[in-house]
């Protein structure tokens, strides 16, 4: 499986991104899609995971009503729609992919990583 990122940039503080990770190889059917984030000198963390079968979505308190996870099946992609951005939202974006379609908001859930999509927010 190859995930690839993309759609990170530089942005004002309360302006918008959206983040793509298209899915390529062995694609599972049934599987959970996830964002996850790292600042520098941080620990990755959890922000957004949707079900690739029936779409439900769970995401982190820090980002719930200001992000939106959703899933292109006919593209394999898997979109993070970022709106009223602060500085705290700085980090390396990263999405993964869970091959057993539970929630889960822990790293080592997720076996296949992109290689990482770069958000900057200024204020």
């Amino acid at each position: 499986v190859q995930l690839q990122a993309s759609g990170g940039g530089l942005v004002q503080a309360g302006g918008s991104l959206r983040l793509s990770c298209a899915a390529s190889g062995r694609t599972f059917r049934y599987n959970r899609m996830g964002w996850f984030r790292q600042a520098p000198g941080k620990e990755r963390e959890f922000v957004a995971a949707i079900s690739w079968r029936d779409g439900s979505a769970d995401y982190a308190d820090s980002v719930k009503g200001r992000f939106a996870i959703s899933r292109d099946k006919a593209k394999n992609t898997v979109y993070l729609q970022m709106n009223s951005l602060k500085p705290e939202d700085t980090a390396v974006y990263y999405c993964a992919l869970n091959p057993i379609d539970l929630a889960s908001r822990q790293v080592s859930r997720y076996d296949y990583w992109g290689q990482g999509t770069e958000v900057t927010v200024s204020s």
